[in-house]
């Protein structure tokens, strides 16, 4: 590919989109959680069973599986590659799924506010553990 990335392009490039996401679904979580304040303790302890659910099962899984793929690349990518086709329709669908519940109200504040802190600090932490991951195998000059 002409105008292609290296896969440690790739790994930062995964990091940062996985962080950007986070913080913009942490910023739609927050503030849905501003207008509900009662019974934050248990709001609290719901949210980290949402981060612990998605961090520790479900994006490490992806974590392992993309940096696994990515590690494998040699040459140059696409720079849209950090994903596979099924990681992109995933995405995809959960980014449509995401604005049909906000757009119609389909679910209350309170809910969107603790799912959404929970999913975004997975996110987030994810997004870490991406550009963690370049750091330590990125090629010193």
């Amino acid at each position: 590919m002409k105008y292609g990335v290296t896969q440690h392009t790739l790994l930062i490039t995964a990091g940062t989109i996985w962080l950007l996401a986070g913080i913009n679904i942490l910023r739609i979580g927050l503030t849905c959680w501003i207008g509900d304040e009662q019974y934050w303790l248990f709001k609290v302890c719901e949210a980290s069973l949402i981060f612990l659910l998605f961090f520790g099962i479900i994006f490490h899984k992806l974590y392992k599986k993309h940096t696994q793929r990515i590690s494998q690349k040699q040459g140059k990518h696409c720079p849209f590659s950090f994903f596979d086709v099924k990681g992109w329709i995933v995405m995809v669908f959960m980014i449509t799924i995401g604005v049909v519940v906000r757009v119609y109200h389909l679910l209350p504040d309170s809910f969107i506010a603790v799912f959404y802190t929970g999913l975004s600090l997975a996110l987030i932490g994810t997004g870490l553990r991406f550009i963690q991951y370049w750091w330590k195998n990125r090629k010193l000059k």
